[in-house]
């Protein structure tokens, strides 16, 4: 992939969806990595468009994946950015188009449709990965040093929370999604703790899981509990509330010689929002009074956040799909089987919860 003079062309590229994954997470990452060149957007909200156009003004705004899909001999990679029940539809055509793709988590709605699009994947030769961005949160990469380190010796319990204050449904396709369409809380936040749960701990089986809606106009689920015992011998509980007033902790893990408390929501999506870059010297840096807590021999001493690295994703992708993609021996940098993974956890616990 080569441009003029033997240098690198840019990976041309289309963002399908500009709602708060494309335009907050996707977009931004895109604009700041030279490695891409954002060419296409498809949103067909008219506010969305205008936004589109304002702040990235050298991409096309268009209506839907389809018209993104009728430029597919103009494009290498397209980052699905949709609702859920869009995704599996969506990454088959763009797949059989010729296209490298990047789908947003949930992978799909079951998994089954995401065994398909890796096999179809495989079949064309195609790159195909799943946009997990929570393995580069700050508090993540943290605890992911201390386990290196085996700072805290054997680790036997994990506690894991996404819990906000959202009495309202903000977005309309979430009012109406069910679980079926990819709706709820499990589908939404839990796609990112099964996932951080499996890449600390390795495979697990679904011990206990409590899957509720609280609030009056939610159709799938908004107050989740899972419960997983994982090979290692490590239980997580993980816990996903969308009508939470008082928060727990973010991370909460307990070894054989220490353990480890940490609060607080990585930085990186509301540096965004406020208006700020990946560019910036600032971005991914977390304040130093939400560092965690490390207890050992009796005492608590404050562990800084390591910095968070949302644009390491892109970054591994651009050295993947330049280095010939598929035939590359270098990584992805998200396996799509580890989404096909949590999509099984997802899966049975639901089974579960009904039985």
């Amino acid at each position: 992939m080569t441009g003029t003079e033997g240098e690198p062309r840019a990976i041309r590229t289309a963002v399908v969806g500009y709602g708060l994954a494309g335009s907050v997470f996707h977009a931004p990452l895109l604009a700041a990595n030279s490695s891409y060149s954002l060419d296409v957007i498809a949103t067909s909200d008219a506010g969305r468009q205008g936004a589109a156009s304002s702040r990235l003004p050298r991409a096309e705004v268009v209506r839907d994946g389809a018209a993104v899909l009728e430029r597919s001999a103009d494009l290498d990679l397209v980052v699905l950015a949709t609702p859920p029940m869009a995704h599996y539809p969506l990454a088959k055509a763009a797949l059989e188009a010729g296209l490298d793709v990047v789908v947003d988590k949930p992978f799909a709605v079951t998994s089954a449709q995401g065994q398909e699009l890796v096999a179809l994947a495989r079949q064309l030769g195609r790159v195909l990965t799943v946009f997990q961005n929570r393995r580069w949160d700050g508090d993540f990469l943290t605890l992911r040093k201390l386990l290196a380190a085996q700072a805290l010796g054997r680790v036997t319990r994990f506690e894991s929370r996404f819990e906000r204050w959202s009495p309202a449904i903000g977005k309309a396709w979430k009012a109406r999604a069910t679980a079926a369409d990819g709706g709820g809380a499990l589908f939404d936040l839990g796609s990112h703790l099964v996932d951080q749960a499996l890449q600390l701990f390795g495979p697990a089986t679904v011990l206990h899981a409590e899957l509720k809606a609280r609030r009056s106009d939610e159709r799938a689920d908004d107050d989740v509990f899972l419960a997983l015992r994982h090979q290692s011998g490590v239980t997580s509980h993980l816990a996903m509330n969308m009508l939470c007033a008082q928060q727990g902790p973010r991370f909460r893990v307990l070894g054989s010689i220490g353990g480890y408390t940490k609060n607080g929501v990585d930085p990186q999506e509301p540096y965004i929002v406020a208006g700020g870059s990946p560019l910036d010297r600032d971005y991914g840096v977390e304040a130093p009074e939400w560092a965690g807590l490390l207890g050992r021999d009796g005492h608590l001493d404050k562990l800084p956040t390591e910095r968070g690295n949302y644009p390491e994703f892109y970054r591994i992708l651009a050295a993947k799909i330049r280095d010939g993609g598929t035939a590359s021996a270098l990584p992805l940098p998200v396996n799509p089987e580890d989404a096909v993974d949590v999509l099984k956890i997802i899966e049975d616990a639901r089974t579960l919860a009904q039985t």
